[in-house]
């Protein structure tokens, strides 16, 4: 029993608890250097900062037209590098980058720890894919290369 000059051994000693987010020695690469651009990025003059966010929402509405319907284009890359643009401005902006650079590590490592049973079922479901897609276009006639 605890007496009432030392804590109950259930309390931490610090009334905050851990801070929140994953420890620095845990976070991807990409999360770190995002920071050390941030910082250097604050110092810089009012117009470099307006500019980059500028390219930023440009960028951000550039992909948003990509990934439309009917419209070729890397548009959830473009979306991410205007992210990338705008989160050295805004916190909400960086929130959204930090989560998907954290779900494209993770995925990094699922794939890397995946059985070898598993990494042949996806490569054959990635076969039968093309497979079905060759077969498609020789069908209906749809046209491989679309100004040829």
């Amino acid at each position: 029993m605890a007496t009432p000059s030392e804590p109950p051994e259930s309390a931490s000693e610090d009334e905050t608890g851990p801070a929140p987010g994953p420890p620095e020695d845990d976070r991807p690469e990409l999360l770190i250097k995002l920071q050390e651009r941030k910082v250097r990025h604050a110092e810089r003059g009012i117009v470099a900062r307006v500019l980059a966010v500028v390219a930023g929402v440009l960028l951000v509405i550039a992909g948003i037209v990509l990934s439309g319907p009917g419209i070729p284009g890397p548009g959830f890359l473009v979306i991410l590098l205007g992210l990338s643009f705008l989160a050295l401005e805004f916190d909400r902006a960086e929130g959204l980058l930090e989560r998907a650079i954290v779900a494209a590590d993770n995925a990094k490592a699922r794939a890397e720890n995946a059985s070898p049973r598993r990494k042949a079922l996806t490569a054959a479901v990635a076969v039968l894919a093309l497979a079905a897609f060759v077969t498609a276009a020789v069908l209906y006639d749809i046209p491989l290369l679309p100004f040829v």
